[in-house]
Protein backbone atom coordinates (compact mmCIF):
# COMPACT_ATOMS: atom_id res chain seq x y z
CA UNK A 1 0.00 0.00 0.00
CA UNK A 2 1.34 3.53 -1.06
CA UNK A 3 2.32 5.91 1.32
CA UNK A 4 -0.50 8.07 2.21
CA UNK A 5 -3.23 6.27 -0.08
CA UNK A 6 -6.54 7.48 1.66
CA UNK A 7 -7.78 3.94 1.67
CA UNK A 8 -5.84 2.77 4.26
CA UNK A 9 -7.91 2.57 7.75
CA UNK A 10 -7.32 4.64 10.23
CA UNK A 11 -4.68 3.57 12.72
CA UNK A 12 -7.04 3.43 15.78
CA UNK A 13 -9.40 0.99 14.14
CA UNK A 14 -6.49 -1.70 13.46
CA UNK A 15 -7.03 -4.62 15.65
CA UNK A 16 -3.49 -5.07 17.96
CA UNK A 17 -0.57 -8.09 16.81
CA UNK A 18 -1.28 -11.05 18.94
CA UNK A 19 0.50 -11.10 22.58
CA UNK A 20 1.25 -14.53 21.66
CA UNK A 21 0.52 -15.45 26.06
CA UNK A 22 2.53 -18.64 26.98
CA UNK A 23 0.56 -21.05 29.85
CA UNK A 24 2.23 -21.34 32.96
CA UNK A 25 1.04 -25.56 33.10
CA UNK A 26 3.56 -25.62 29.65
CA UNK A 27 6.42 -23.96 31.50
CA UNK A 28 6.14 -25.57 35.04
CA UNK A 29 4.50 -28.56 34.27
CA UNK A 30 7.73 -31.10 34.05
CA UNK A 31 9.46 -31.43 36.92
CA UNK A 32 12.13 -33.04 35.15
CA UNK A 33 15.26 -31.30 35.56
CA UNK A 34 16.22 -31.97 31.77
CA UNK A 35 12.79 -30.20 30.10
CA UNK A 36 13.96 -27.12 32.59
CA UNK A 37 16.95 -26.79 31.28
CA UNK A 38 15.53 -27.07 27.33
CA UNK A 39 13.12 -23.51 28.29
CA UNK A 40 16.06 -21.75 29.77
CA UNK A 41 17.08 -19.17 27.35
CA UNK A 42 13.54 -18.57 25.49
CA UNK A 43 11.56 -15.21 25.47
CA UNK A 44 7.59 -15.62 26.61
CA UNK A 45 5.04 -13.64 27.66
CA UNK A 46 2.72 -14.61 30.54
CA UNK A 47 -0.40 -13.33 32.20
CA UNK A 48 -1.48 -14.18 35.64
CA UNK A 49 -2.87 -12.94 38.94
CA UNK A 50 -0.50 -12.43 41.49
CA UNK A 51 -0.90 -14.93 44.14
CA UNK A 52 1.92 -13.42 46.42
CA UNK A 53 4.74 -10.54 46.32
CA UNK A 54 7.22 -9.15 47.88
CA UNK A 55 10.15 -6.55 47.20
CA UNK A 56 13.61 -7.98 48.26
CA UNK A 57 17.41 -6.07 48.04
CA UNK A 58 16.04 -3.03 49.44
CA UNK A 59 13.26 -2.30 46.88
CA UNK A 60 15.35 -3.09 43.92
CA UNK A 61 13.42 -5.95 42.83
CA UNK A 62 10.62 -8.09 43.53
CA UNK A 63 9.53 -11.40 43.60
CA UNK A 64 5.86 -12.50 42.14
CA UNK A 65 4.30 -15.84 42.42
CA UNK A 66 2.00 -15.70 39.25
CA UNK A 67 -0.56 -18.57 38.86
CA UNK A 68 -2.86 -17.62 35.79
CA UNK A 69 -5.20 -20.90 36.40
CA UNK A 70 -4.37 -22.82 33.91
CA UNK A 71 -2.61 -25.29 36.90
CA UNK A 72 -2.26 -25.34 40.07
CA UNK A 73 1.44 -24.39 40.06
CA UNK A 74 2.99 -20.87 40.03
CA UNK A 75 5.79 -19.22 37.89
CA UNK A 76 7.59 -17.19 39.97
CA UNK A 77 8.72 -14.01 38.22
CA UNK A 78 11.27 -11.39 39.21
CA UNK A 79 10.81 -7.63 38.38
CA UNK A 80 13.35 -5.17 38.61
CA UNK A 81 12.43 -1.93 40.35
CA UNK A 82 14.06 -0.06 37.16
CA UNK A 83 11.34 -2.05 34.69
CA UNK A 84 8.50 -1.01 36.63
CA UNK A 85 7.30 0.59 39.87
CA UNK A 86 7.19 -2.35 42.29
CA UNK A 87 4.89 -1.05 44.62
CA UNK A 88 1.98 -1.56 41.42
CA UNK A 89 2.72 -5.16 40.95
CA UNK A 90 3.32 -7.16 44.66
CA UNK A 91 -0.94 -6.79 45.77
CA UNK A 92 -1.86 -10.05 46.24
CA UNK A 93 -4.80 -10.14 42.96
CA UNK A 94 -2.88 -8.12 40.72
CA UNK A 95 -3.18 -8.80 37.20
CA UNK A 96 -0.01 -8.77 35.37
CA UNK A 97 0.90 -9.36 31.31
CA UNK A 98 4.78 -9.53 31.26
CA UNK A 99 7.47 -10.34 29.12
CA UNK A 100 11.13 -12.00 29.50
CA UNK A 101 13.37 -14.55 29.97
CA UNK A 102 13.23 -18.11 31.39
CA UNK A 103 16.37 -18.03 33.83
CA UNK A 104 18.04 -21.22 35.37
CA UNK A 105 17.39 -20.41 39.09
CA UNK A 106 20.25 -20.31 41.81
CA UNK A 107 20.95 -23.64 43.13
CA UNK A 108 19.32 -24.59 45.94
CA UNK A 109 16.14 -23.02 45.30
CA UNK A 110 12.84 -25.93 44.79
CA UNK A 111 11.35 -23.54 41.34
CA UNK A 112 13.56 -25.33 38.41
CA UNK A 113 12.84 -22.51 36.05
CA UNK A 114 12.28 -18.47 37.07
CA UNK A 115 11.28 -15.48 34.52
CA UNK A 116 13.43 -12.50 34.47
CA UNK A 117 10.79 -9.85 32.96
CA UNK A 118 12.15 -6.82 30.66
CA UNK A 119 8.76 -5.33 30.28
CA UNK A 120 5.45 -5.22 31.84
CA UNK A 121 3.13 -5.14 29.17
CA UNK A 122 -0.14 -4.33 30.91
CA UNK A 123 -1.64 -4.57 34.83
CA UNK A 124 -4.53 -4.84 36.30
CA UNK A 125 -4.08 -3.24 39.63
CA UNK A 126 -5.88 -3.98 43.35
CA UNK A 127 -7.40 -1.83 45.68
CA UNK A 128 -7.11 -2.49 49.49
CA UNK A 129 -10.57 -4.02 49.66
CA UNK A 130 -9.35 -7.00 47.88
CA UNK A 131 -11.28 -10.11 49.56
CA UNK A 132 -9.10 -12.91 48.96
CA UNK A 133 -6.28 -12.41 51.57
CA UNK A 134 -2.99 -14.39 51.66
CA UNK A 135 -4.44 -16.42 54.63
CA UNK A 136 -6.70 -19.25 54.07
CA UNK A 137 -10.36 -18.52 54.15
CA UNK A 138 -13.19 -21.23 54.34
CA UNK A 139 -15.67 -22.84 52.13
CA UNK A 140 -17.80 -21.57 53.35
CA UNK A 141 -16.54 -17.73 53.43
CA UNK A 142 -15.76 -18.12 49.70
CA UNK A 143 -19.46 -19.14 48.93
CA UNK A 144 -19.90 -15.00 49.74
CA UNK A 145 -17.67 -13.67 47.09
CA UNK A 146 -18.30 -16.09 43.89
CA UNK A 147 -17.46 -13.80 41.59
CA UNK A 148 -13.99 -13.87 42.77
CA UNK A 149 -13.14 -17.36 44.49
CA UNK A 150 -12.05 -19.15 41.37
CA UNK A 151 -8.83 -17.17 41.93
CA UNK A 152 -8.42 -19.69 44.85
CA UNK A 153 -6.35 -23.03 45.12
CA UNK A 154 -9.66 -24.95 45.92
CA UNK A 155 -11.91 -23.69 43.57
CA UNK A 156 -9.61 -23.43 40.54
CA UNK A 157 -8.84 -26.78 41.36
CA UNK A 158 -12.22 -28.00 41.32
CA UNK A 159 -12.73 -25.95 38.10
CA UNK A 160 -9.96 -28.20 36.39
CA UNK A 161 -11.14 -31.32 37.87
CA UNK A 162 -14.71 -30.38 36.93
CA UNK A 163 -13.94 -29.71 33.63
CA UNK A 164 -12.01 -33.03 33.19
CA UNK A 165 -14.65 -35.17 33.97
CA UNK A 166 -16.88 -33.17 31.55
CA UNK A 167 -14.04 -34.02 29.05
CA UNK A 168 -13.84 -37.64 30.04
CA UNK A 169 -18.04 -38.23 29.99
CA UNK A 170 -18.42 -36.55 25.99
CA UNK A 171 -14.60 -39.14 25.41
CA UNK A 172 -16.75 -41.77 27.05
CA UNK A 173 -19.36 -41.79 25.55
CA UNK A 174 -18.23 -40.88 21.78
CA UNK A 175 -15.93 -44.29 22.38
CA UNK A 176 -18.84 -46.25 22.92
CA UNK A 177 -21.18 -44.95 19.95
CA UNK A 178 -23.86 -42.63 21.40
CA UNK A 179 -24.60 -39.61 19.93
CA UNK A 180 -24.51 -36.19 22.08
CA UNK A 181 -28.49 -35.03 22.38
CA UNK A 182 -29.62 -31.41 23.67
CA UNK A 183 -32.53 -31.76 24.99
CA UNK A 184 -35.24 -29.22 26.14
CA UNK A 185 -34.60 -26.76 29.56
CA UNK A 186 -38.60 -25.38 29.51
CA UNK A 187 -40.38 -28.79 29.48
CA UNK A 188 -44.42 -29.61 30.13
CA UNK A 189 -43.18 -33.31 31.96
CA UNK A 190 -42.78 -33.60 35.12
CA UNK A 191 -40.25 -36.86 35.10
CA UNK A 192 -40.22 -37.57 38.68
CA UNK A 193 -43.64 -36.92 39.36
CA UNK A 194 -42.62 -35.77 42.59
CA UNK A 195 -44.33 -31.65 41.32
CA UNK A 196 -41.14 -29.89 42.97
CA UNK A 197 -40.87 -27.76 39.51
CA UNK A 198 -39.43 -24.29 38.96
CA UNK A 199 -42.46 -22.86 36.70
CA UNK A 200 -41.73 -20.87 33.68
CA UNK A 201 -44.29 -18.05 33.40
CA UNK A 202 -44.96 -14.54 31.87
CA UNK A 203 -48.37 -13.84 33.41
CA UNK A 204 -46.47 -11.94 36.47
CA UNK A 205 -44.91 -9.89 33.94
CA UNK A 206 -48.12 -9.44 32.12
CA UNK A 207 -50.13 -8.52 34.81
CA UNK A 208 -47.73 -5.85 35.78
CA UNK A 209 -47.66 -4.05 32.32
CA UNK A 210 -51.39 -4.09 32.80
CA UNK A 211 -51.61 -2.59 35.34
CA UNK A 212 -49.53 0.04 34.45
CA UNK A 213 -50.67 0.45 30.99
CA UNK A 214 -54.70 1.05 33.38
CA UNK A 215 -53.45 3.27 35.71
CA UNK A 216 -51.68 5.18 32.55
CA UNK A 217 -54.76 4.88 30.36
CA UNK A 218 -58.00 3.83 32.11
CA UNK A 219 -59.97 1.01 30.27
CA UNK A 220 -63.11 2.20 28.32
CA UNK A 221 -67.01 2.47 30.81
CA UNK A 222 -69.63 0.29 29.52
CA UNK A 223 -71.63 2.92 27.93
CA UNK A 224 -68.99 4.03 25.50
CA UNK A 225 -68.26 0.34 24.70
CA UNK A 226 -72.08 0.69 24.06
CA UNK A 227 -71.67 3.92 22.40
CA UNK A 228 -69.34 2.11 19.52
CA UNK A 229 -71.64 -0.70 19.42
CA UNK A 230 -74.39 2.04 17.95
CA UNK A 231 -72.26 3.44 15.76
CA UNK A 232 -71.22 0.19 14.00
CA UNK A 233 -74.95 -0.58 13.51
CA UNK A 234 -75.68 3.16 12.08
CA UNK A 235 -72.35 2.34 9.87
CA UNK A 236 -73.68 -0.95 8.81
CA UNK A 237 -77.02 0.30 7.95
CA UNK A 238 -75.38 3.13 6.27
CA UNK A 239 -73.19 0.86 3.54
CA UNK A 240 -76.75 -1.08 3.63
CA UNK A 241 -79.38 1.61 2.27
CA UNK A 242 -76.47 2.96 -0.38
CA UNK A 243 -76.15 -0.36 -1.39
CA UNK A 244 -79.69 -0.51 -2.09
CA UNK A 245 -80.53 2.18 -3.68
CA UNK A 246 -77.28 1.47 -6.58
CA UNK A 247 -74.98 4.67 -5.15
CA UNK A 248 -71.67 5.06 -6.85
CA UNK A 249 -69.11 3.08 -6.14
CA UNK A 250 -67.14 5.98 -4.90
CA UNK A 251 -69.88 6.38 -2.05
CA UNK A 252 -70.40 2.76 -1.12
CA UNK A 253 -66.51 2.55 -0.97
CA UNK A 254 -66.00 5.40 2.05
CA UNK A 255 -68.87 4.37 3.61
CA UNK A 256 -67.64 0.88 3.92
CA UNK A 257 -64.42 2.51 5.34
CA UNK A 258 -66.21 4.42 7.87
CA UNK A 259 -67.93 0.84 9.09
CA UNK A 260 -64.86 -0.67 9.01
CA UNK A 261 -62.82 1.89 11.05
CA UNK A 262 -65.63 1.86 13.48
CA UNK A 263 -65.58 -2.12 13.76
CA UNK A 264 -61.94 -1.73 14.77
CA UNK A 265 -62.75 1.08 17.05
CA UNK A 266 -65.05 -1.51 19.36
CA UNK A 267 -62.69 -4.15 18.72
CA UNK A 268 -59.95 -2.10 21.14
CA UNK A 269 -62.74 -0.71 23.26
CA UNK A 270 -63.76 -4.42 23.81
CA UNK A 271 -60.37 -5.76 24.12
CA UNK A 272 -59.34 -2.76 26.38
CA UNK A 273 -62.84 -2.69 28.62
CA UNK A 274 -61.84 -7.02 29.02
CA UNK A 275 -58.58 -5.94 30.69
CA UNK A 276 -58.43 -6.67 34.89
CA UNK A 277 -55.92 -6.32 36.90
CA UNK A 278 -53.75 -9.58 38.24
CA UNK A 279 -52.93 -12.67 37.06
CA UNK A 280 -55.43 -13.95 34.32
CA UNK A 281 -58.09 -16.71 36.01
CA UNK A 282 -60.96 -19.00 34.35
CA UNK A 283 -64.50 -18.69 35.68
CA UNK A 284 -63.58 -21.60 38.36
CA UNK A 285 -61.44 -19.45 39.42
CA UNK A 286 -57.90 -21.43 38.36
CA UNK A 287 -54.84 -19.53 36.21
CA UNK A 288 -55.67 -18.96 32.67
CA UNK A 289 -52.79 -20.76 31.64
CA UNK A 290 -53.89 -20.09 27.69
CA UNK A 291 -52.95 -16.61 28.47
CA UNK A 292 -49.26 -17.64 29.57
CA UNK A 293 -46.13 -17.32 26.57
CA UNK A 294 -46.66 -21.45 26.16
CA UNK A 295 -50.40 -21.67 26.27
CA UNK A 296 -50.43 -24.21 28.85
CA UNK A 297 -48.22 -24.62 32.26
CA UNK A 298 -44.29 -25.45 31.57
CA UNK A 299 -41.72 -25.81 33.87
CA UNK A 300 -37.94 -25.72 34.37
CA UNK A 301 -36.93 -29.33 33.34
CA UNK A 302 -35.81 -31.92 36.40
CA UNK A 303 -34.86 -34.53 34.00
CA UNK A 304 -33.87 -34.84 30.10
CA UNK A 305 -34.06 -38.09 30.37
CA UNK A 306 -37.97 -39.02 28.57
CA UNK A 307 -37.27 -36.57 25.89
CA UNK A 308 -33.93 -38.16 25.17
CA UNK A 309 -35.52 -41.38 24.99
CA UNK A 310 -37.34 -39.91 21.92
CA UNK A 311 -33.99 -39.67 20.06
CA UNK A 312 -32.60 -43.59 21.63
CA UNK A 313 -35.78 -44.91 19.77
CA UNK A 314 -34.43 -43.19 16.77
CA UNK A 315 -30.87 -43.25 17.00
CA UNK A 316 -30.36 -45.84 19.07
CA UNK A 317 -27.61 -45.33 22.04
CA UNK A 318 -27.67 -41.30 22.86
CA UNK A 319 -27.00 -39.04 25.62
CA UNK A 320 -27.86 -35.83 27.24
CA UNK A 321 -25.44 -33.76 29.68
CA UNK A 322 -26.92 -30.50 30.87
CA UNK A 323 -28.43 -28.17 33.81
CA UNK A 324 -31.75 -29.40 35.16
CA UNK A 325 -33.52 -27.92 38.55
CA UNK A 326 -35.42 -29.14 41.49
CA UNK A 327 -37.93 -26.29 43.67
CA UNK A 328 -37.09 -28.07 46.81
CA UNK A 329 -36.53 -26.24 50.02
CA UNK A 330 -33.91 -28.01 51.14
CA UNK A 331 -30.73 -26.64 52.82
CA UNK A 332 -28.40 -29.73 53.02
CA UNK A 333 -24.57 -30.34 51.75
CA UNK A 334 -26.10 -32.55 48.92
CA UNK A 335 -28.90 -31.00 47.61
CA UNK A 336 -29.07 -27.83 44.76
CA UNK A 337 -31.93 -25.80 43.08
CA UNK A 338 -29.56 -25.87 40.06
CA UNK A 339 -27.53 -29.19 38.92
CA UNK A 340 -26.09 -31.19 35.93
CA UNK A 341 -27.14 -34.85 35.10
CA UNK A 342 -25.77 -36.76 32.46
CA UNK A 343 -28.60 -39.36 31.34
CA UNK A 344 -27.36 -41.79 28.54
CA UNK A 345 -30.47 -44.04 27.27
CA UNK A 346 -29.90 -46.83 25.08
CA UNK A 347 -32.08 -48.77 22.40
CA UNK A 348 -32.39 -52.69 22.66
CA UNK A 349 -31.13 -52.88 26.01
CA UNK A 350 -32.12 -54.18 29.18
CA UNK A 351 -31.19 -53.94 33.01
CA UNK A 352 -28.37 -56.02 32.80
CA UNK A 353 -26.53 -53.86 29.73
CA UNK A 354 -27.97 -50.91 32.11
CA UNK A 355 -25.63 -51.96 34.96
CA UNK A 356 -23.18 -52.60 32.67
CA UNK A 357 -22.53 -49.30 31.23
CA UNK A 358 -22.94 -47.74 34.58
CA UNK A 359 -20.19 -49.22 36.31
CA UNK A 360 -17.99 -48.81 33.27
CA UNK A 361 -18.69 -45.25 33.07
CA UNK A 362 -17.43 -44.37 36.28
CA UNK A 363 -14.80 -46.79 36.02
CA UNK A 364 -13.62 -44.64 33.06
CA UNK A 365 -13.82 -41.45 34.78
CA UNK A 366 -11.96 -42.43 37.70
CA UNK A 367 -9.52 -43.52 35.71
CA UNK A 368 -9.53 -40.00 33.58
CA UNK A 369 -8.70 -38.56 36.48
CA UNK A 370 -5.90 -40.19 37.55
CA UNK A 371 -4.43 -39.90 34.03
CA UNK A 372 -5.17 -36.13 33.41
CA UNK A 373 -5.44 -34.42 36.74
CA UNK A 374 -2.91 -35.78 39.09
CA UNK A 375 -1.42 -32.32 40.58
CA UNK A 376 -5.25 -31.41 41.18
CA UNK A 377 -6.09 -34.63 43.08
CA UNK A 378 -2.93 -34.78 44.72
CA UNK A 379 -4.16 -31.15 46.30
CA UNK A 380 -7.72 -32.60 47.57
CA UNK A 381 -5.67 -35.53 48.87
CA UNK A 382 -3.01 -33.29 51.03
CA UNK A 383 -5.95 -30.71 52.02
CA UNK A 384 -9.36 -32.07 52.37
CA UNK A 385 -9.42 -35.94 51.93
CA UNK A 386 -6.29 -38.64 52.03
CA UNK A 387 -7.99 -40.98 50.65
CA UNK A 388 -9.28 -39.23 47.64
CA UNK A 389 -6.79 -40.99 45.11
CA UNK A 390 -6.85 -43.99 46.92
CA UNK A 391 -10.88 -44.33 46.40
CA UNK A 392 -10.40 -43.51 43.05
CA UNK A 393 -7.64 -46.45 42.30
CA UNK A 394 -10.27 -48.64 44.09
CA UNK A 395 -13.30 -47.88 41.62
CA UNK A 396 -11.44 -48.17 38.58
CA UNK A 397 -10.06 -51.61 39.48
CA UNK A 398 -12.22 -53.26 41.08
CA UNK A 399 -15.30 -55.08 39.79
CA UNK A 400 -18.34 -53.76 41.54
CA UNK A 401 -20.61 -55.73 43.68
CA UNK A 402 -24.11 -56.64 42.10
CA UNK A 403 -27.03 -57.23 44.93
CA UNK A 404 -31.16 -57.21 44.87
CA UNK A 405 -32.49 -54.71 46.97
CA UNK A 406 -34.18 -57.89 48.91
CA UNK A 407 -30.75 -58.86 49.71
CA UNK A 408 -29.30 -55.34 50.71
CA UNK A 409 -31.92 -54.67 53.17
CA UNK A 410 -31.20 -58.37 54.36
CA UNK A 411 -27.56 -57.13 54.74
CA UNK A 412 -28.51 -54.23 56.63
CA UNK A 413 -30.91 -56.04 59.33
CA UNK A 414 -28.19 -58.32 60.45
CA UNK A 415 -25.69 -55.22 61.47
CA UNK A 416 -25.14 -55.43 64.62
CA UNK A 417 -22.35 -52.96 65.13
CA UNK A 418 -24.50 -50.19 64.28
CA UNK A 419 -27.61 -48.14 65.18
CA UNK A 420 -29.23 -46.92 62.00
CA UNK A 421 -31.33 -43.41 62.58
CA UNK A 422 -33.57 -44.40 59.90
CA UNK A 423 -35.11 -48.33 60.68
CA UNK A 424 -34.37 -50.68 57.86
CA UNK A 425 -37.23 -52.57 56.56
CA UNK A 426 -38.33 -54.30 53.09
CA UNK A 427 -40.09 -50.97 50.92
CA UNK A 428 -37.56 -48.11 52.11
CA UNK A 429 -35.83 -46.13 50.30
CA UNK A 430 -32.51 -46.67 51.27
CA UNK A 431 -30.86 -43.37 53.07
CA UNK A 432 -27.28 -42.20 52.48
CA UNK A 433 -26.01 -43.92 55.92
CA UNK A 434 -27.60 -47.56 54.35
CA UNK A 435 -25.75 -46.83 51.02
CA UNK A 436 -22.56 -46.13 52.52
CA UNK A 437 -22.69 -48.70 55.02
CA UNK A 438 -23.18 -51.18 52.25
CA UNK A 439 -20.06 -49.85 50.23
CA UNK A 440 -17.34 -48.52 52.81
CA UNK A 441 -18.13 -51.32 55.69
CA UNK A 442 -20.00 -54.55 53.99
CA UNK A 443 -18.47 -54.87 50.61
CA UNK A 444 -15.54 -52.07 51.17
CA UNK A 445 -16.77 -51.48 47.67
CA UNK A 446 -18.92 -49.73 45.02
CA UNK A 447 -22.16 -52.06 44.80
CA UNK A 448 -24.84 -51.63 42.35
CA UNK A 449 -27.91 -52.34 43.63
CA UNK A 450 -31.29 -53.70 41.44
CA UNK A 451 -34.97 -54.81 41.11
CA UNK A 452 -36.19 -51.51 44.14
CA UNK A 453 -39.78 -52.02 45.32
CA UNK A 454 -42.07 -50.40 42.50
CA UNK A 455 -43.58 -47.99 45.04
CA UNK A 456 -40.23 -46.00 45.57
CA UNK A 457 -39.63 -45.90 42.04
CA UNK A 458 -41.14 -43.67 39.09
CA UNK A 459 -43.42 -44.83 36.80
CA UNK A 460 -41.46 -44.93 33.65
CA UNK A 461 -39.45 -48.21 35.20
CA UNK A 462 -39.91 -51.47 34.11
CA UNK A 463 -42.35 -53.53 36.24
CA UNK A 464 -40.75 -56.78 37.20
CA UNK A 465 -43.04 -60.32 37.19
CA UNK A 466 -43.71 -60.32 40.96
CA UNK A 467 -45.61 -57.23 40.02
CA UNK A 468 -43.53 -56.09 43.50
CA UNK A 469 -40.55 -54.50 42.04
CA UNK A 470 -39.33 -52.57 39.35
CA UNK A 471 -36.31 -53.10 36.97
CA UNK A 472 -34.51 -50.17 38.22
CA UNK A 473 -30.68 -50.21 39.76
CA UNK A 474 -28.36 -47.70 41.82
CA UNK A 475 -24.71 -47.32 41.88
CA UNK A 476 -23.30 -46.59 44.99
CA UNK A 477 -19.96 -45.58 45.65
CA UNK A 478 -18.04 -44.96 49.07
CA UNK A 479 -17.78 -41.18 50.30
CA UNK A 480 -21.14 -40.11 48.73
CA UNK A 481 -23.60 -43.21 48.26
CA UNK A 482 -25.57 -43.24 45.39
CA UNK A 483 -24.00 -41.86 42.58
CA UNK A 484 -26.04 -43.35 39.49
CA UNK A 485 -29.59 -44.21 39.21
CA UNK A 486 -31.13 -45.98 36.47
CA UNK A 487 -33.71 -48.66 35.12
CA UNK A 488 -34.81 -50.54 32.03
CA UNK A 489 -37.81 -48.97 30.96
CA UNK A 490 -41.38 -49.63 30.40
CA UNK A 491 -41.99 -50.76 26.78
CA UNK A 492 -45.43 -52.38 27.28
CA UNK A 493 -47.81 -49.25 27.24
CA UNK A 494 -50.79 -50.86 28.85
CA UNK A 495 -48.35 -51.28 31.66
CA UNK A 496 -47.18 -47.94 30.95
CA UNK A 497 -50.46 -46.13 31.14
CA UNK A 498 -51.68 -48.47 34.68
CA UNK A 499 -48.03 -46.92 36.29
CA UNK A 500 -49.03 -43.54 34.89
CA UNK A 501 -52.39 -43.39 36.64
CA UNK A 502 -51.31 -45.10 39.66
CA UNK A 503 -48.69 -42.87 40.27
CA UNK A 504 -51.82 -39.98 40.08
CA UNK A 505 -50.73 -38.03 37.20
CA UNK A 506 -52.79 -37.68 34.22
CA UNK A 507 -52.34 -39.39 30.96
CA UNK A 508 -52.73 -36.37 28.37
CA UNK A 509 -49.15 -35.58 28.76
CA UNK A 510 -47.14 -38.09 28.69
CA UNK A 511 -49.43 -39.02 25.35
CA UNK A 512 -46.26 -38.28 23.46
CA UNK A 513 -44.73 -40.94 25.74
CA UNK A 514 -46.68 -43.38 25.00
CA UNK A 515 -46.48 -42.25 21.19
CA UNK A 516 -42.92 -44.18 21.78
CA UNK A 517 -44.51 -47.80 23.12
CA UNK A 518 -47.34 -47.55 20.24
CA UNK A 519 -45.02 -46.91 17.22
CA UNK A 520 -42.53 -49.38 16.87
CA UNK A 521 -41.80 -50.14 20.89
CA UNK A 522 -38.20 -51.32 22.11
CA UNK A 523 -36.62 -52.31 25.01
CA UNK A 524 -34.69 -49.28 26.42
CA UNK A 525 -32.73 -47.89 29.68
CA UNK A 526 -30.84 -45.83 31.02
CA UNK A 527 -29.67 -44.23 34.23
CA UNK A 528 -28.95 -40.55 35.03
CA UNK A 529 -25.08 -39.60 37.21
CA UNK A 530 -25.50 -36.48 39.63
CA UNK A 531 -22.64 -34.56 38.03
CA UNK A 532 -22.03 -32.69 41.04
CA UNK A 533 -21.90 -35.64 42.97
CA UNK A 534 -18.95 -37.38 40.72
CA UNK A 535 -17.04 -33.86 41.48
CA UNK A 536 -17.96 -34.91 45.75
CA UNK A 537 -16.70 -38.76 45.43
CA UNK A 538 -13.29 -37.61 43.44
CA UNK A 539 -12.44 -34.33 45.17
CA UNK A 540 -13.66 -35.80 48.80
CA UNK A 541 -15.40 -32.34 49.75
CA UNK A 542 -18.28 -32.31 51.62
CA UNK A 543 -20.52 -29.75 50.33
CA UNK A 544 -22.35 -29.70 47.29
CA UNK A 545 -22.11 -26.12 46.85
CA UNK A 546 -18.02 -25.96 46.75
CA UNK A 547 -17.70 -27.82 43.36
CA UNK A 548 -20.02 -26.20 41.11
CA UNK A 549 -19.47 -22.57 39.88
CA UNK A 550 -22.35 -20.77 40.89
CA UNK A 551 -24.23 -22.45 43.45
CA UNK A 552 -28.02 -22.12 43.31
CA UNK A 553 -29.63 -23.10 46.73
CA UNK A 554 -32.94 -21.65 48.20
CA UNK A 555 -32.28 -18.11 49.41
CA UNK A 556 -29.23 -17.83 47.06
CA UNK A 557 -28.74 -17.31 43.52
CA UNK A 558 -26.08 -14.27 43.15
CA UNK A 559 -24.72 -13.24 39.38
Amino acid sequence: MAEGDESAPPTSEMAEPSLQRTLIKSIVSSSAAAAAEELVGRRVVVGGWVKTGREQGKGTFAFLELNDGSCLANLQVIVDAKVHPLSELVPTGTCVLVEGELKKPPEGTKQRIELRVDKVLALGPVDSKYPLPKTRLTLENLREVVHLRARTNTISAVARIRDELAYGTHTFFRKNGFRYVHTPIITTSDCEGAGEMFQVTTLFSLAEKTEKELKQNPPPSESEVEAAKVLVKEKGEAVAQLKSSKASKEEISASVAELTKAKENLSRLEERFKLKPGIPRKDDGGIAFENDFFKRQAFLTVSGQLQVETYACALGNVYTFGPTFRAENSHTSRHLAEFWMVEPEMAFANLQDDMNYAESYVKFLCQWLLDHCLEDMEFMVKNYDKTAIERLKLVASVPFEHISYTKAVQLLKNVTDKEFENKVEWGIDLASEHERYLTEVIFKKPVIVYNYPKGIKAFYMRLNDDQKTVAAMDVLVPKVGELIGGSQREERIDVLKSRILESGLPLEPYEWYLDLRRYGTVKHCGFGLGFERMIMFATGLDNIRDVIPFPRYPGKADL
